[in-house]
């Protein structure tokens, strides 16, 4: 059955949902505080990069099923997926759920459906939200309806994974979490598992928390292979040969608006039983310094005390432009604190506040004493080393992400050092 839907936030979540709801024949408002988003999305222009957005955000908004604005409307459903941050101090920020959330109040009426997409700590629904959409008068759970149904996908594949990932349905009663798989329903194909929005909001941080503790163990493998002279990514390729292993991949630190945070919101609710949690992240959160020490180690040791650093990618995640909670930003200050001179290049940013940047490769290399990859970018991949050297003072490159062919940079005169890695 046809909806009409309010979709409050229209970030790297809320847009694609609102476009696929728009796309499945709803007719959907969306909503966002940005008013630059907001006039380019009217101007069917995207603020975000994601494949495959374009070309649904021109037809949602070609058919009429899809307006956008800075204030909410009137409709059957609102949705409600805005950023959940956390603050200096590690604990939550839910100021951004509990604005978005009383922002409807006065749009919603009696049989309306309220979803939470938004990752939260368990009890946000309860804490944070019901007391926000009591002041509409109407009896929750009887007159108006509230669920969590946390996001499930992945930058750089969000349409695929929106239909295809099963769903947690987490609703404050039965009828809410019915009411919600059955809007879902609309286009999402996995399967739909009801339970309550306590459950499914602790769901979601565990799956992310899950892999922040699998990531962590891999950066400590990566430390101690570097110095028992053992390439880890060999060995963890191995390893994940047993049937019953699955180890991630270590890097320069853990980005993105889920496994960067998440795992804080369970430390925060109950530090005692989360030290494992807590131990992880900052296993994780320490490696953009570990990475800064390890380009300086490298460079010291070629004689290099003045040198200056390319640094390739900015976005937490290859092929994406998504820079939330991006261990890169923390590696350049920690270079710039150990006095490593640096100018930053990622093809996918457009925007952002970083001082010593450019758009162009060539401007990055050029007399650089080294590359240090910290995004895998296809990009950077299938950059040819014999065409970069002659720009540059050294020929060094350090990959923090295993993402080049080694021998083919070795055999063009290179250098090459690789996180993780017996040679460092």
């Amino acid at each position: 059955m046809k909806k009409t839907i309010c979709v409050v936030g229209l970030g790297y979540i809320g847009l694609p949902t609102a476009v696929m709801f728009s796309n499945h024949g709803h007719i959907v408002h969306g909503v966002d505080v940005n008013a630059k988003a907001v006039e380019k999305l009217q101007n069917k222009q995207l603020h975000i990069e994601e494949e495959g957005l374009q070309e649904r955000l021109n037809k949602a908004i070609d058919s009429g099923n899809l307006t956008v604005s800075t204030t909410a409307q009137k409709a059957d459903v609102f949705i409600i997926a805005v950023p959940s941050p956390i603050k200096p101090d590690k604990t939550a920020d839910l100021e951004y759920v509990r604005t978005a959330t009383a922002s409807i109040v006065p749009f919603v009426e009696a049989g309306n459906l309220v979803i939470l997409e938004s990752t939260v700590p368990p009890k946000t629904v309860e804490h944070v939200m019901l007391p926000e959409l009591v002041k509409s008068g109407l009896a929750i759970g009887d007159e108006l309806f509230v669920s969590h149904s946390p996001e499930r996908v992945i930058p750089g594949r969000v349409f695929e994974e929106l239909v295809s990932n099963d769903r947690i349905i987490g609703g404050i009663n039965p009828k809410s979490a019915t009411m919600t798989t059955e809007l879902y329903s609309s286009f999402v194909k996995g399967k739909m598992h009801e339970t309550d929005a306590t459950t499914a909001e602790l769901v979601k941080v565990m799956e992310n928390t899950y892999r922040d503790v699998n990531i962590a163990f891999a950066n400590e493998l990566a430390k101690i292979a570097g110095n028992i002279g053992v390439n880890i990514w060999e060995a963890i390729k191995l390893a994940n040969y047993h049937p019953r292993v699955n180890i991630h991949t270590p890097g320069p630190g853990v980005g993105g608006h889920c496994i960067a945070v998440d795992p804080w919101f369970l430390v925060e609710l109950d530090q005692q039983n989360a030290q494992i949690i807590h131990l992880a992240r900052s296993t994780n959160d320490g490696m953009p310094a570990y990475t800064a020490q390890l380009a300086k180690d490298v460079l010291k040791a070629k004689g290099i005390e003045q040198p200056k650093i390319a640094v390739l990618g900015l976005a937490f995640k290859g092929n994406i432009d998504d820079m939330r909670e991006s261990p890169s930003m923390e590696v350049i200050e920690q270079l710039h604190e150990r006095n490593i001179d640096y100018i930053a290049f990622d093809p996918h940013i457009k925007e952002n506040n970083l001082e010593k940047q450019t758009q162009q490769l060539e401007v990055a290399l050029d007399k650089a004493d080294a590359i240090l990859i910290l995004t895998d970018h296809q990009v950077f991949k299938d950059l040819d080393p014999t065409v970069l050297k002659d720009q540059m003072n050294h020929s060094i490159i350090i990959d923090t992400k295993n993402c080049i062919n080694r021998r083919t940079w070795e055999k063009a005169g290179y250098e090459v050092f690789v996180l993780g890695d017996s040679k460092n």
